[in-house]
């Protein structure tokens, strides 16, 4: 079964229908709470992962098991809890470099290393208030109708729950602060950025509680903790490392891309047309995709496709752009070309499995199935990839397979009730013993049977020395 954080993922990309990165209002399934979606974009994780890659080594921690999770929300934040690692966009935007993001991470690292957010049983109390909010959303979203909304969210509360209650002591902040000096020059990185980044706010504490941002509520600041903090980064070896300027471009790409779709307006007047910088340019093409103007969009594109032909990401937005926009057949190229160049990427692979189906041809659907079958294979509890790949069966007339991929849809965002029903109508259309019927058994198995599926399972042998009382 899918971890809780996988879980939220897919949800957030089923709302999403696969697009690579999406910010769409009104999206009760991937709404947090006011003004916060849950992203998905395979580049800026993939930035992500770069920049956090040698803190969790540093701290002995595998950083293939770290699940990013992005959310888009003005306020900087972050938490981390095993397995994840959970960032905001205005973090990322608000980070004046590479090394002040590492900085952030390094801290919530060191809380986590420390066992801060499980200690406390005030802590814990506090996790309940986003947990019932967030089961709240759910059941506003069933009382409108969005089952699957609702019963992803109801699932992902308790999620959500852990981390609202990282609320931290002076005395955990301190520990945590030194944990994280510690684990940057453990990674051969510099300090300042630690530093840095909590002086950028050291006046949080002086303004009402309402006025703060959120993670200094959480997290709380003193000038003692932070000059305590400076003269220890001050005294390490690596203090002096500086960003490479790679890490640094990429930092640049980041913010670029977050402003052109989260402020498409602001991108505008903050990369006016004088910088000819790749980040300016970037952020401006995709600006003018978000304001509706696809054909200046794709202008500024193919231009940036001049002078990198091998980037990925381009073609993504290219072929994003002309599905958005209703031109399917034209996506096909762009996105083929995204594959190539990144082949390990499933979001790619989605975009164009999706491209595919909507083409209404049957060697098309036919490969487009193949390619959401390639990106199951990576993140096999991907829930939008089973939407999309139940729809193409349908349209090959597979019922039996089609039934089974929506089964798995509703398995991945937790409507179980749904799971079991689908799977019950996949295994009438199934060939029994099939690899496919026997994963549909799976489902009706741990998806709270009814009394009359169980005899209908022990009948047929699919369970052995069944009970029904």
């Amino acid at each position: 079964m899918a971890s809780s954080a996988r879980s939220v993922f897919r949800l957030a990309l089923a709302a999403a229908l696969g697009l690579s990165l999406v910010l769409r209002p009104g999206l009760a399934a991937a709404q947090l709470g006011p003004g916060e979606t849950l992203i998905r974009d395979t580049e800026i994780e993939d930035i992500l992962h770069r920049d956090a890659a040698p803190i969790f080594q540093a701290a002995g921690i595998d950083p293939k098991g770290i699940q990013i999770i992005l959310i888009g929300a003005k306020d900087p934040n972050a938490a981390a809890a095993p397995g994840l690692m959970m960032v905001t966009t205005g973090l990322i935007l608000q980070a004046k470099n590479p090394n002040q993001l590492q900085g952030v991470i390094a801290h919530e690292v060191g809380h986590l290393a420390g066992g801060h957010s499980f200690r406390s049983g005030e802590m814990q109390r506090a996790g309940m208030v986003p947990m019932i909010l967030t089961m709240g959303l759910g059941v506003l979203a069933a009382l409108a109708g969005s089952g699957d909304a609702a019963a992803g969210l109801i699932t992902s509360a308790p999620y959500f729950g852990a981390l609202g209650a990282a609320g931290y002591s002076r005395e955990q902040e301190s520990r945590a602060d030194q944990a994280g000096a510690t684990l940057m020059e453990k990674a051969g990185l510099s300090g300042r950025g630690l530093a840095e980044f909590f002086d950028n706010y050291r006046y949080q504490e002086v303004f009402a509680q309402y006025r703060r941002y959120k993670y200094f509520i959480d997290h709380p600041l003193s000038s003692d903790r932070i000059e305590a903090l400076q003269i220890r980064v001050a005294a390490l070896p690596h203090y002096g490392q500086i960003d490479p300027p790679e890490a640094m471009a990429e930092h640049e790409v980041m913010k670029a891309k977050l402003d052109g779709f989260i402020n498409p307006q602001v991108a505008m007047t903050k990369y006016d047309e004088k910088d000819t910088s790749y980040p300016a340019r970037y952020a401006r093409a995709i600006a003018y995709y978000q304001l509706k103007e696809p054909d200046k969009a794709l202008k500024r594109v193919d231009a940036l496709l001049a002078d990198q032909p091998n980037n990925p990401y381009l073609w993504e937005l290219k072929g994003q752009i002309l599905f958005e926009f209703g031109r399917m057949n034209e996506a096909e190229e762009p996105q083929r070309k995204s594959v190539a160049l990144k082949p390990d990427a499933p979001l790619l692979r989605m975009n164009l499995g999706q491209t595919l189906i909507a083409l209404e041809d049957k060697k098309k659907v036919d490969e487009g199935i193949v390619e959401l079958r390639k990106a199951l294979t990576q993140e096999n509890d991907n829930a939008a990839a089973w939407r999309m790949l139940a729809e193409a069966y349908d349209k090959r007339g597979q019922e039996g397979m089609a039934r089974l991929a929506t089964a798995e849809y509703q398995y991945n965002i937790g409507n179980m009730r749904q799971a079991r029903e689908f799977a019950v109508r996949a295994r009438e259309r199934l060939p029994k013993d099939s690899p496919e019927w026997r994963r549909a058994t799976d489902i009706v198995l741990v998806s709270k049977p009814s009394k009359d599926d169980l005899k209908d399972l022990a009948r047929e042998g699919s369970i052995a020395g069944a009970q029904v009382r």
